[in-house]
């Protein structure tokens, strides 16, 4: 099949070129949109002129995708809040010390171990009205409820901009929370927050009124919390109290996609409406009124489940599935797709770097490109064997698509994926329905009855089989190096394959061979890149850990147990493919090449001969004269680390400032790092 014969296929890869041009330079909205409309008023003078003009009529394409791809830079643009004038961030003066700042509930988020987590709409800073969005954390306690959705506070704390990850290669949360457009956060407590009346409530407050009136509904039924959690996320897409233990069981055994409403749930939603709806078919213009019912019941429950990004993506996807079927419009799923993401990034062009987003859509190509490839391979001829199979090779297409996305962004495979959703997949239909069936008998107030006990059980069963796919630890492979050229590359093989397998000639032959090549060579470079030496002083709070890199290997000396299996190191080991060894107690001093540096502890005790020491590292808050030992050794800088009292770094930081020697902080700098 020619997809690009397809416009709508050419003018989305357009307008995500635009996007990526949009964060790879820097242009200003003004003259973004100057651009986006020369080139249109250039199209369009151009149709008319060649219209007539065969010939010429790939000088009027090529200005068609300029344009689209000027779009998508200048959507890009008028999305990113902070060029807004009216963001709160140009309201915030340094130079004021108290600051009233006003704010909406927007979403409430998982919690971490000390505080409860809000997206919340800032309205105003002191009495300047002002947007934009930014994370509020509210410390736990055992007294005060969640915040409700569309409430108003208002607090006097700062807001702080999110920072940036004090070590290499660690998970940038900042960079998480730039792509939601949230850049400054709060930190608060119920003592520091005071409830504003307010009469307006936006439809996501509706919705969250009604989720916790279904869960108020549903106390009746005497489901346990892990229960509920599940129920939440199944159907509801609420996923902030599942509990660590049983989200990490569902993520180790690849089955993290059943909790997240996203595609599969709409599609299923959408075929059981589909099925409830077909008498009104019957009906004089019966299709027209049941696709508008249908999309107003699909939207209805996407705002209903919260409406996050993954939901508004497959409701979107599946609102133009359901018109293409019901209105008996020749579709094709590529240009179905293809829509989709038009729409979605025509609203919000940052959806594109969401992972969701692109393990979503690369999962129903793949499922659509390389399924009926798989299913040929077998006839089976009975209705179970056969509803496995396809269940299997769907699962099995469907990991062409997300595997380089999924080792990039999580460096595991769960290799028994196959065998989870082989078990689930078929029943979710069923579950979907039976949770959905419960939900309205709660809401109907009709007692606790057999079908709400069997929903528990099956809840319970499903968390149980996850467990023990999960508990298979000898099938989870974790921490695999993966680099975003290597995704590139293994998009590049898959398609060539695909390709190879339909036209099996000669010169798809050439380019899957080509292709494999360059995977070889992406590891021999990653190979190469792991060459040098290199000293690292992590930071960590209350704790020191060291790690000395001599090419791939990477010793640690710390002073906690098992310290190369901390989630710090194995970030930098795996992003920069390195093996680390079991770690080793803190040495007083470490060679680097013709370098040495000075390992100062609490004993505040040291005695170097015959070597000078270029470097002095402090930690567990050594009590010394450091004036007396910058005379005695003459080092080249000092560093502290995060085992260090906060007034002794002060007392430090003012020592090397009047001896204008360089001072590293790792709780500020980040991690010190010296190659040699």
């Amino acid at each position: 099949m020619k997809l690009f014969h397809f416009s709508i296929i050419k003018f989305t890869l357009c307008l995500i070129l635009g996007i990526l041009l949009a964060k790879l330079i820097t242009i200003s909205t003004s003259y973004s949109f100057i651009l986006a409309v020369i080139f249109t008023a250039i199209t369009v003078l151009l149709y008319f002129i060649l219209k007539k003009k065969k010939r010429f009529v790939f000088i009027y394409g090529i200005s068609t995708y300029i344009t689209f791809l000027f779009f998508g830079l200048f959507l890009t643009n008028i999305n990113e809040d902070l060029r807004d004038a009216s963001h709160f961030s140009h309201a915030i003066n340094e130079t004021t010390t108290s600051k009233i700042i006003t704010f909406r509930v927007r979403e409430t988020l998982k919690p971490n171990a000390y505080s409860h987590r809000y997206y919340v709409n800032i309205l105003n800073v002191n009495t300047k009205r002002v947007s934009g969005k930014a994370l509020l954390n509210i410390k736990k306690d055992s007294i005060h409820s969640a915040l409700p959705i569309d409430a108003i506070y208002t607090t006097n704390v700062n807001l702080i901009k999110v920072k940036a990850p004090l070590n290499p290669d660690q998970f940038s949360y900042k960079k998480y929370l730039d792509k939601q457009q949230v850049h400054y956060q709060l930190y608060a407590d119920h003592t520091t927050l005071f409830n504003l009346p307010h009469t307006s409530t936006s439809l996501f407050g509706y919705a969250a009124t009604f989720r916790n009136y279904i869960n108020t509904q549903l106390t009746a039924y005497k489901y346990t919390k892990d229960q509920l959690s599940i129920i939440n996320a199944l159907i509801l897409g609420q996923r902030q109290n599942i509990t660590k233990a049983v989200y990490d069981n569902y993520t180790n055994a690849g089955a993290i996609h059943i909790l997240a409403v996203s595609g599969l749930h709409v599609g299923i939603i959408l075929l059981l409406l589909n099925l409830i709806f077909s008498p009104l078919e019957q009906l004089k213009h019966g299709k027209p009124i049941k696709t508008i019912i249908l999309l107003i019941l699909l939207w209805t429950y996407a705002l209903i489940a919260g409406g996050s990004a993954s939901i508004i993506r497959a409701t979107t996807m599946f609102s133009i599935v359901a018109i293409g079927i019901n209105l008996k419009r020749p579709t094709n799923i590529y240009n179905t797709l293809a829509i989709s993401v038009f729409v979605l990034l025509l609203i919000k062009p940052n959806f594109l770097f969401d992972v969701g987003f692109q393990l979503s859509y690369a999962a129903v190509i793949a499922i659509v490109s390389f399924q009926p490839i798989l299913e040929q391979l077998w006839t089976p001829k009975y209705k179970l064997p056969k509803l496995l199979w396809q269940t299997l090779t769907v699962t099995i297409a469907a990991q062409f698509g997300i595997i380089p996305i999924s080792l990039y962004y999580f460096h595991q495979f769960p290799s028994l994926f196959w065998l989870s959703n082989l078990i689930v997949i078929p029943f979710l239909s069923m579950i979907l329905g039976l949770g959905l069936l419960v939900i309205t008998l709660a809401l109907l107030s009709v007692p606790k009855s057999f079908i709400s006990d069997a929903f528990g059980l099956v809840i319970d069963w499903m968390n149980q089989f996850f467990g023990w796919i999960s508990s298979q630890e000898t099938f989870l492979i974790l921490d695999i190096p993966f680099t975003v050229v290597q995704v590139v590359v293994s998009y590049v093989f898959i398609f060539t394959i695909y390709k190879l397998y339909h036209y099996k000639n000669y010169k798809w032959m050439r380019l899957t061979l080509v292709s494999i090549i360059l995977i070889q060579l992406t590891y021999i470079h990653n190979y190469y890149q792991t060459e040098g030496n290199r000293f690292l002083v992590f930071h960590k709070n209350r704790s020191t850990i060291i790690g000395q890199k001599h090419n791939n290997r990477l010793t640690i000396y710390s002073d906690i147990e098992h310290a190369e299996s901390n989630t710090i190191i194995r970030s930098y080991a795996v992003k920069n493919a390195l093996n680390t060894t079991t770690s080793k107690p803190l040495n007083s001093v470490y060679k680097l090449k013709n370098n040495y540096v000075l390992v100062v502890d609490s004993l505040g005790v040291f005695d170097i001969k015959n070597k000078e020491i270029d470097y002095v590292l402090l930690t567990q808050s050594p009590k010394l004269n450091l004036e007396r030992l910058i005379d005695s050794l003459q080092p080249k800088g000092i560093i502290a680390d995060g085992n260090n009292y906060k007034s002794y770094i002060n007392k430090w930081t003012t020592t090397c400032k009047k001896r204008k020697l360089p001072f590293y902080q790792t709780g500020k700098t980040g991690a010190f790092i010296k190659d040699y």
